[in-house]
């Protein structure tokens, strides 16, 4: 599984053997990502792939030094799940 920022389109994506698997999307606001959706291929649910996803991408966000507002009900879950996150978060303005 790979996780790739796409800046252009304001999304991480997530390939599975070279096929897209999903995505989570953020809007960019001054060093925060504010996560507002993830959505995984129905071929690719109850594999793991979310798990990947928020795992790669927060591991990303943490490298760059950045934060997240998590108002994607998965990601809010996700971190609540791996408190090892809970650093990365902070309030939207």
């Amino acid at each position: 599984m790979l996780v790739e920022d796409n800046p252009a389109k304001h999304r991480f994506e997530i390939l599975v053997d070279n096929a897209f698997a999903g995505f989570t999307a953020y809007l960019p606001r001054d060093g925060v990502l504010i996560f507002t959706h993830t959505e995984v291929d129905s071929t690719f649910q109850n594999m793991g792939v979310g798990a990947a996803l928020m795992r790669s991408t927060l591991d990303q966000v943490r490298e760059r030094g950045q934060r997240v507002v998590p108002r994607c009900p998965f990601m809010a879950a996700f971190i609540e799940r791996h408190p090892e996150y809970a650093d990365l978060l902070t309030s939207s303005d």
